[in-house]
């Protein structure tokens, strides 16, 4: 195994231990990429159990890069005679241990693979390790923090074209696709979520994307892009104001813009992310939005343009480490007609004092 696998193999299986778990069954493509380090891996499963070497099934076809790239041990499958969901039933039973207790992530697991196990395995454990995955995930190494500062940018040249394309009479779909062209140009790999360009009509629905809409004139646009680079993302968003638009929707995008400062400010290695929020929710209710904001605002950035490890919100007490990744500030004020404006930035963790990624002049 290379040394970035050896280190990540080893956390998970000293979570495995510490959760009485015999093994972790990893089948999506986000902790496939992780754990294995490898971006370009479709189809396949890792096996790891807590005390033992791991394995990693894929595609016969696939076989030689995966073994090269990973160092992991690699068992191939022959598609269509056989197939992936049967293979790791029946690796996980090679395991050899009476009644197995075998962790997943909950997300990713899906019907075939657990009828499969449960009939093929007798007495299985469904363990769950996707906060397990996440946790471990949360914090960068240097390879990771290099491949999101490369997709941010990326991101910012994606970002500079799609402002600049804003014009009354452009469809939201047309802002968008000069923002990827130009992104894709660069160097991006794609995005790893639906990108948004939004009229101010439909700014406050919860996860609203670029669709045959005209823009008009005097109103505020959203723009939110993602770019990635060797399966790792990073993502932005910035308003953009056309004409005329109403004061207190001016008003709305400035408090956001002072509340993403304060926590910038805060966000620092040892600090609970609650204390974050309850920052940011001071200025929100100081202004007299209180009534008008949601409880999250922030996420892990990684493989994922949304990780669940750190969530910045309400009552959340994930610790924020150095060389973590998030996002901030998700949110709009969501006020009928006047709010909508959003903006985020994608931020490293420094104790030395904070990296955002997507600054843009």
């Amino acid at each position: 195994m290379n040394e970035i696998v050896v280190t990540r193999i080893a956390a998970l299986q000293q979570e495995l231990k510490k959760q009485e778990l015999d093994a972790a069954v990893i089948r999506d493509r986000e902790n496939l990429i992780y754990f294995a380090n490898v971006e370009d891996i479709e189809g396949g499963a890792l096996i790891v159990p807590a005390q033992g070497q791991p394995k990693l099934l894929c595609l016969w076809l696939d076989a030689r890069q995966m073994r090269d790239r990973s160092g992991l041990e690699v068992v191939p499958y022959f598609f269509p005679q056989e197939n992936i969901s049967k293979k790791t039933a029946d690796l996980v039973l090679e395991l050899g241990i009476a009644n197995p207790r075998i962790g997943f992530t909950r997300y990713f697991i899906n019907l075939k693979d657990y009828q499969l196990l449960r009939d093929t395995v007798p007495g299985i454990y469904f363990g769950d390790i996707a906060e397990v995955c996440y946790r471990l995930r949360s914090i960068k190494c240097e390879q990771e923090i290099s491949y999101i500062s490369k997709a941010a940018e990326f991101l910012k040249v994606g970002m500079k074209v799609g402002m600049e394309s804003v014009k009354p009479g452009m469809k939201e779909t047309e802002i968008l696709a000069e923002a990827e062209y130009a992104m894709r140009k660069a160097g991006s790999e794609g995005s790893t979520f639906r990108m948004q360009v939004l009229r101010h009509d439909r700014q406050q629905l919860m996860h609203p994307y670029a669709g045959d809409y005209v823009i008009e004139d005097n109103q505020p646009v959203v723009i939110h892009l993602g770019a990635s680079y060797k399966g790792y993302t990073a993502k932005m968003c910035r308003t953009v104001f056309l004409g005329e638009v109403a004061k207190e929707t001016v008003e709305v995008y400035n408090v956001l813009i002072e509340a993403q400062n304060v926590a910038i400010e805060v966000l620092k290695p040892g600090v609970a992310s609650s204390e974050i929020y309850d920052k940011v929710f001071k200025v929100i209710h100081d202004h007299g939005y209180a009534k008008m904001f949601v409880n999250q605002i922030g996420y892990g950035v990684g493989i994922r343009q949304s990780e669940f490890y750190p969530v910045i919100g309400k009552e959340i007490n994930h610790i924020i480490q150095e060389n973590m990744v998030v996002d901030l500030l998700l949110p709009t004020i969501y006020v009928p007609k006047i709010g909508g404006p959003r903006i985020t930035d994608t931020i490293l963790v420094k104790s030395s004092g904070n990296v955002v990624l997507t600054k843009i002049d």
